[in-house]
């Protein structure tokens, strides 16, 4: 029987990306074909080490394959189906892919269901969803599409596509698929993503008119949509009929969901009561509640809370990680309590295997915000001496620093520092220092290093008509010609105020 959906008549943008793999891990436990390609020969571990080697993904594993095969080695599906999931695991989009097209051109090899819906997910990442879409269409059998909607539905959902996700969702429920909480708390989570919050409730009077049941996730996220609408009383209700729910289970996550309502209406004493309760559904061997939780003791200015937290979090087994110690430490910076942030710095300097620079960073960023520039400076040349490798944020914290405290030589060389990593990462300087660098170069008349400058923010996309301003003004004063400022204003599509093409006129007469 066909489920009657609301999302046919909800069509609007959305955003929410979520994980189709693992809705596939359970297929590939179920008995599949392994038929054998070829005739015993290399043994499987010196295969995948052959493919791994590759890594660049220019560089085809058909060639490698298609060689085993003609020398008579074995490779039977399931070994070529778990080499492709290895590599689908490691992000080696490319290769998995050429590894089951390569694997549904042999004689004999009949893809299954999940394989069809594993190609679709890497043709997506791949090529895109369109790529994705002909594909699908191409599908012959009825469960090859069936297993392969899911994928298409997040490729839909990540690229924001709400129509086609509303349709597919309609889609499928004509199928008889959508019988699962997944699907439906996909769309709250899209949704939600796109400030939709109205809709969620919908969704959720489709899931117990089919008599889908909600998951700990379905009532998370119900809360969170009425919070976001300013409904804490409806978000009340919501955690009553979970806690009423014989097929769920409350734990931190969801009381810390209420306790987050509660905070955005300024619910400050209500808040801090369910977080009190939620630290005695904490895990004895899993860390991440606790993060969580300290974090909002954070958000509601409760010190004594993060350092309780903190402290218990020491009790679970395993190692204590560097993004826990940067969690700790924004929190207490952002208390304002630089003392036992630094404290806590110490204590994992103490015991740190490799030198992070990041955990540093949230110190000095604390410094330099705080106009603390020797102290920043002091921390900065400790961590080059402990083997700390500078990343971008360092030197746009140094930056930004020095700029604030017109040290502006100190400012430029982290600069050229950080520029020198532009190339690698996406990180772009602030338009803000872009200018009070320009406006230093101008005012002390810096010609060579002001035209150095400017060609580099232009090679970047990071040019701007003010800049180019403080330039032109420059040669005017240099009495030099402009024509190399023209042709990259052009390439940049700067379009000159009057201002700017009087200077231009003045440059070139």
């Amino acid at each position: 029987m066909a489920y009657r959906l609301p999302f046919a008549g909800l069509i609007r943008r959305v955003k929410y990306e979520f994980g189709a793999t693992r809705v596939w891990r359970h297929i590939y436990s179920k008995s599949s074909p392994t038929n054998v390609i070829a005739q015993p020969g290399i043994g499987k571990n010196e295969l995948v080490r052959e493919i791994f080697r590759l890594k660049s993904p220019k560089r085809s594993v058909i060639a490698l394959l298609q060689n085993r095969f003609e020398q008579d080695h074995k490779l039977s599906v399931s070994e070529l189906r778990r080499i492709s999931r290895q590599l689908l695991n490691s992000k080696r989009y490319e290769h998995a892919l050429e590894i089951l097209t390569w694997m549904e051109t042999r004689d004999g090899v009949r893809m299954s269901p999940a394989d069809c819906a594993v190609k679709l997910e890497l043709i997506i990442k791949v090529y895109g969803l369109r790529e994705g879409e002909e594909y699908f269409m191409r599908l012959a059998g009825s469960a090859s599409k069936k297993a392969a909607c899911f994928p298409l539905l997040h490729g839909y959902v990540k690229e924001r596509d709400t129509e086609k996700a509303e349709a597919l969702m309609v889609k499928l429920s004509g199928m008889g698929l959508i019988v699962t909480t997944h699907p439906f708390n996909e769309m709250m989570k899209l949704y939600m993503a796109t400030s939709q919050c109205e809709k969620v409730p919908l969704v959720i009077q489709q899931m117990k008119r089919n008599n889908v049941p909600r998951n700990v996730l379905s009532y998370n996220l119900w809360m969170s949509a009425c919070g976001e609408v300013s409904e804490v009383a409806s978000a009340e209700m919501v955690y009553k009929e979970m806690v009423s729910d014989n097929n769920v289970q409350v734990g931190w996550s969801s009381l810390s969901t209420l306790a987050n309502v509660y905070i955005n209406a300024g619910l400050a004493d209500k808040a801090t009561l369910v977080l009190k309760n939620a630290e005695n559904k904490l895990s004895t061997c899993n860390r991440l509640g606790y993060f969580f939780l300290i974090t909002m003791y954070a958000s509601l200015n409760n010190k004594e809370g993060v350092l309780r937290l903190w402290e218990g979090s020491k009790a679970v087994g395993g190692r204590i990680t560097c993004a826990n110690y940067m969690c700790v430490m924004s929190c207490l910076v952002k208390l304002g309590d630089l003392v036992e942030a630094e404290r806590i710095f110490m204590e994992w300097e103490s015991s740190c295997r490799n030198y992070d620079i990041r955990v540093s960073n949230v110190l000095l960023g604390a410094y330099m915000r705080n106009g603390m520039t020797e102290r920043a400076e002091s921390l900065h040349l400790h961590t080059l001496e402990r083997g700390g490798c500078p990343n971008y944020k360092t030197w746009e914290i140094l930056m930004e620093g020095w700029v604030k405290s017109q040290n502006m030589d100190k400012a430029i060389n982290a600069m050229k520092k950080g520029f020198a990593m532009l190339k690698h990462c996406d990180w772009r300087p602030s338009h803000g220092i872009l200018m009070a660098v320009a406006e230093y170069l101008e005012k002390h008349g810096n010609f060579e290093d002001a035209n150095w400058y400017i060609g580099f923010i232009h090679r970047f996309g990071l040019a701007s008509l003010p800049l180019y301003k403080s330039l032109l003004r420059m040669h005017l004063h240099a009495k030099r010609p402009a024509f190399d400022i023209l042709k990259m204003m052009e390439k940049d599509k700067i379009e000159m105020d009057n201002e700017t093409s009087a200077l231009v006129l003045a440059s070139n007469v």
